[in-house]
């Protein structure tokens, strides 16, 4: 059983290529400390709300170029929800809608109700305790029309860097186009372009380390998908395997976030949250030079630091892939 939800480079490096997005992973709930990686999660995800945001208003005008309203979305399952910064931005950007956060961490649920009452959201949206994808596990179409158990219909289905780490990447999104209503749209944010933070040469050690990084994870991220239960390769060309599970109009548009040079101490505290997660496994992921060097880049006063050097940016794309019923 894969435990799924959406949230930036929670797990381990290599999870998947440090694309710098919120994005989801599989692991043994037992091995995080939720009171910590809860508001870390969160904090990680505010730092993208722009290109939320973004994203959000392309949907928008994607239902409007149906003749839809907004308002014609009435439902919207959030797969993958983490701790709610998403689903909470859906709900305000479809204000008709009940929103529904589906998630196999119950205290990232509990964030997420939080937050929406906080916000005044608490009426419209609501929590599922799911796994993938057997919380999705729903008879063939032929056997049981629209039908989908667990997480029923919806007008859009939302997932951001959470599919990657089902096994059967085709299956699980075939699955989650049945739950799909007539009209209805789905959006994966899946792919987009590594992060950049720093000039290729930044003075410490090696030019190129942010390649290198690249590099090893890209690595250890083939290493996950092949121990997941059920793994089949799969070409992922995201808006064929939508077209393949029986939607249509498939199609696929990059956003950038980006944040310059000086960044506020937000941006740094992500930045240093990104490299804290390769640093205990850097001297077999990349070297003791390059685990010097970050060792450098995380000490908060060391003035060439992430924390306190001037030339430290974020810069990255990501990629959603849509579709309708």
């Amino acid at each position: 059983m894969t435990q799924v939800h959406s949230h930036p480079h929670a797990q381990q490096p290599g999870d998947q290529p440090p694309t710098g997005q919120p994005h989801g992973h599989a692991h043994h709930h037992a091995d995080l400390d939720w009171a910590t990686e809860g508001p870390r999660l969160v904090r990680e995800a505010e730092v993208y709300q722009p290109v939320t945001e973004q994203v959000l208003g392309w949907l928008r005008d994607q239902v409007a170029a149906t003749g839809r309203r907004p308002g014609a979305v009435r439902r919207v399952l959030d797969i993958g929800s983490g701790p709610g910064v998403a689903t909470c931005l859906l709900a305000e950007a479809f204000p008709e809608a009940e929103v529904v956060a589906v998630d196999a961490a119950q205290p990232l649920l509990d964030l997420t109700a939080e937050r929406a009452a906080r916000r005044g959201l608490g009426d419209r949206v609501s929590t599922l305790l799911a796994d993938l994808p057997d919380g999705v596990a729903g008879a063939a179409p032929e056997e049981a029309g629209h039908v989908v158990a667990g997480i029923g219909e919806a007008d859009l289905i939302w997932s951001r860097k959470v599919l990657h780490h089902v096994g059967d990447q085709g299956d699980i999104v075939r699955r989650l186009a049945r739950a799909l209503r007539p009209g209805g749209l789905m959006a994966l944010t899946e792919g987009g372009l590594p992060l950049r933070f720093l000039p290729r040469d930044f003075g410490l050690g090696r030019p190129g380390l942010q390649a290198r990084l690249t590099t090893a994870t890209e690595d250890r991220f083939d290493g996950m998908r092949a121990g997941l239960p059920g793994s089949t390769r799969v070409v992922e060309d995201w808006a064929g395997l939508l077209t393949e599970a029986g939607l249509r109009e498939a199609a696929s548009r990059s956003f950038l976030l980006d944040l310059p040079a000086p960044l506020g101490a937000d941006g740094r505290a992500y930045l240093a949250s990104v490299l804290s997660r390769f640093q205990e496994h850097a001297p077999e992921l990349l070297g003791a030079e390059d685990a010097a060097v970050l060792d450098q880049l995380l000490d908060p006063e060391n003035p060439e630091g992430i924390a306190r050097r001037p030339d430290a940016f974020v810069l990255t794309a990501e990629t959603v892939h849509t579709a309708r019923a």
